[in-house]
């Protein structure tokens, strides 16, 4: 399935033959809707305090400035691109929605610091509605009770206390993925020069996968296992669809036609995701009654809700709160760490003297053992490396839209209550008067003049996990599983770019995953298994 962040503007609006001529129908009725709403003081009451923002233009009648995002740039491109004309803060429209863009690390500051309590809201959408649950997945719901009361059990859940619990739990499973590789190699290093054609995004992906589902519901699949395929598929449906910039959750006759389909297969796949999350709920709940739990995380949400009501969780049914919950830990932490250690991969590629830097670290520091992660504090140069490929590559380019719950006012500027606020970090994270020669991959940077700054939220020149009370909950498992997945790929093979591999070097800036593969050739440099690898 190719990454739906490439096509999905286009796909939602970009207008056939066919239905230009069902457009035409109604859009002198949409359009005298939009103009004598502009004219009632409800749609009037919050303009004013808006007109001294700058505001980008070329807004349209009914959709605002989505035709700029209808050609082939990713939108927090073409933001990027407005920003250099409107400034570090402006608006836009979306819809007949006001949005408030932040490409800067200062005014991303204001917002999530003094103001991070008027941006607590999330503004509704299609996906969110139809596919988590209609909103009990808290990081995608409303600000209220409900997300306070999960947004508490949570962070719990994903403490580091309770992380370091599953630390065997991704140590073999990294062991195993690595094992893999290696009898692949040995079936096939006869060919290439002994190197073995390796898709290391199929390979990150089923290994995220894996070390996820196993500490939420002590399941794991197989790369070649059908059920496996499709439910990895399932998830990153998911998250395509929740994570969409379109047109259709800002003009709500587009939903009503659903041109194209798109909420029909989105009802189709939240089934069928649904289906396999009831699924494991009642081996779970039945094991409860039988006194047999594994104690993984689904165990865990059964304990903190045992005996609930919906009046408990504000109207959600319990079994609801539990599906819900489970499906954003494993879509969120799978997916973004598929894509990040993609990236990481393809740069240490581009960039073979970062790779033998790296690998020297390693020999310096862990010799000929496998990696454990207990060896990551120590590698300070594998922790920059990281650091650079999120900040080139972070895996949400524009973060999660927010919305303010009541005004305020942003670097100088009135925002009204229900604005929506929209943070480019790839634009901030390519910021050159923070970020000297902001396009270079240049790990160093973080051993000398960015020594100091980290990922965690507390520099807002670097946010690729967010920020403030509805930053990323698990950035703590997020940066174990990445940093000891390429520990171990680093220091047990030698890799190379695979000839069959389209080159980067076009790919737009910020561009997450723009191929639907990652392949290399490599070959053992130590013993991954009780063996030790040969070039004969």
């Amino acid at each position: 399935m190719r990454k739906h962040n490439q096509i999905f503007i286009n796909m939602d609006f970009t207008l056939s033959f066919e239905t230009a001529v069902g457009f035409s129908l109604f859009a002198s009725l949409l359009t005298v809707c939009y103009i004598f709403r502009s004219w009632t003081p409800y749609a009037n009451k919050n303009i004013e305090s808006l007109e001294k923002l700058p505001e980008a233009e070329g807004a349209w009648p009914i959709i605002g400035h989505f035709h700029l995002f209808c050609g082939k740039k990713l939108p927090h491109v073409v933001l990027g691109s407005m920003a250099e004309k409107y400034g570090p803060i402006f608006a836009i429209k979306l819809g007949a929605q006001k949005a408030v863009v932040v490409s800067d690390w200062k005014v991303a500051k204001e917002c999530f610091s003094s103001n991070d309590k008027v941006f607590l809201n999330r503004p509704k959408s299609i996906g969110a509605e139809v596919m988590a649950y209609n909103y009990a997945m808290s990081g995608l719901g409303p600000y209220g009770p409900y997300w306070k009361k999960m947004r508490k059990i949570t962070r719990e859940l994903l403490s580091v206390n309770h992380m370091e619990m599953f630390e065997h739990l991704r140590k073999s499973e990294i062991k195993d993925s690595m094992e893999d590789i290696y009898d692949l190699w040995l079936k096939n290093r006869s060919c290439q020069n002994h190197m073995v054609n390796i898709d290391m995004n199929e390979w990150f992906g089923c290994l995220t996968m894996n070390i996820v589902l196993r500490m939420m519901v002590g399941q794991r699949y197989n790369w070649t296992d059908e059920k496996g395929i499709q439910f990895s598929k399932l998830v990153r449906y998911f998250s395509e669809q929740v994570g969409s910039f379109v047109l259709r959750d800002y003009v709500s006759v587009l939903r009503w036609l659903d041109w194209g389909g798109f909420e029909k297969a989105m009802r189709k796949a939240a089934e069928e995701t649904d289906y396999i999350l009831n699924g494991w709920l009642r081996e779970h709940k039945q094991r409860r009654k039988l006194k047999d739990e594994q104690h993984d995380i689904m165990d865990m949400l059964l304990s903190r809700i045992y005996g609930a009501t919906s009046q408990d969780f504000e109207g959600f049914d319990p079994d609801i709160v539990v599906k819900a919950t489970s499906l954003a830990f494993i879509s969120g932490a799978a997916e973004s760490t598929r894509v990040t250690l993609k990236w990481t991969v393809s740069l240490l590629i581009s960039n073979p003297h970062v790779l033998k830097k790296a690998r020297d670290e390693l020999n310096n520091h862990v010799g000929s053992r496998r990696v454990e992660e207990s060896d990551i504090k120590n590698l300070v140069y594998l922790q920059a490396i990281f650091k650079e490929s999120m900040r080139l590559y972070p895996a949400a380019p524009l973060l999660p839209p927010r919305e303010s719950i009541e005004d305020c006012v942003v670097s100088g500027y009135n925002v009204p209550k229900d604005t929506r606020l929209i943070v480019n970090v790839s634009k901030i994270h390519r910021d050159p008067q923070v970020w000297p020669d902001p396009d270079e991959f240049r790990p160093e940077r973080f051993l000398t003049s960015h020594q100091n700054i980290d990922v965690k939220g507390n520099h807002y020149e670097l946010l690729p996990f967010g920020s403030g009370r509805r930053m990323c909950p698990g950035i703590f498992l997020g940066l174990r599983i990445m940093q000891l997945a390429i520990a171990s790929l680093i220091h047990g093979f030698e890799f190379e770019k695979a000839d069959d591999e389209p080159d980067d070097s076009s790919a737009p800036v910020g561009l997450t995953d723009y191929v639907t593969h990652c392949k290399i050739l490599l070959k053992p440099i130590i013993s991954v298994k009780n063996e030790v690898p040969t070039n004969s």
